[in-house]
């Protein structure tokens, strides 16, 4: 997969003006929207839930890649497939059974993916890579935006890389920008979420397009 996808997450956005601000990046040539969901227990803070994605699924063509940083989120995937979810990602860290969370997103037609928080090692998802669509390495703690890019959790990718079937999307979130986006492309990753670096920027196209 040569072109990396690139995946502005709304959580950096103007919640005021979030259809004006996912116009911005769908013109500026994104090729998803990440959504980061948020319960308060699994991280510690609340974001977003099942009617705000059932909102922008109408008001957007972009698929929508929808990141579950939430506890027991079997409970929660068949109302965000429904809602209109795309790409659906879990944590690792969050369940007990990976491979039956797997099952019951692919139930629903849409693509499954899964998260690993920094301090957890690539070795232990490594057996699960065949069954992924998508695996996400997080650069940061999850739970807020605008944190530092921590290099050691790239550095996963290419162990990742090595043992990841041809067509898994590997894709990196946390303090990325055009500068970080190389170092986690080097090692193998091709899919880049970004937030502040995208939304914050005076010219979102041109940041979306350094990121490739």
């Amino acid at each position: 997969m040569s072109q990396i996808i690139i995946s502005p997450s709304i959580l950096s956005a103007d919640f005021a003006n979030l259809e004006r601000d996912i116009k911005l990046v769908e013109e500026a040539g994104a090729d998803w929207l990440h959504i980061d969901v948020m319960d308060g227990h699994f991280v510690p803070n609340i974001t977003i839930g099942v009617p705000v994605v059932k909102s922008i699924k109408k008001v957007t063509k972009l698929p929508l890649d929808v990141h579950l940083m939430i506890e027991n989120p079997e409970k929660y995937i068949e109302a965000f497939a429904h809602a209109g979810a795309d790409i659906l990602t879990f944590h690792y860290e969050a369940v007990k059974d990976v491979p039956a969370i797997v099952d019951l997103i692919k139930s629903f037609g849409i693509k499954a993916g899964m998260s690993i928080k920094p301090k957890t090692s690539p070795d232990d998802v490594l057996n699960f890579l065949n069954i992924l669509d998508l695996l996400l390495v997080m650069t940061v703690e999850p739970g807020f935006g605008g944190q530092s890019f921590m290099e050691d959790c790239a550095e996963k990718i290419p162990v990742i890389k090595r043992h990841a079937p041809e067509n898994l999307i590997i894709q990196v979130d946390g303090g990325i920008n055009a500068q970080t986006a190389k170092i986690c492309t080097k090692y193998g990753a091709n899919s880049l979420v970004a937030g502040n670096y995208i939304y914050k920027s005076d010219d979102i196209k041109n940041a979306v397009q350094s990121l490739r």
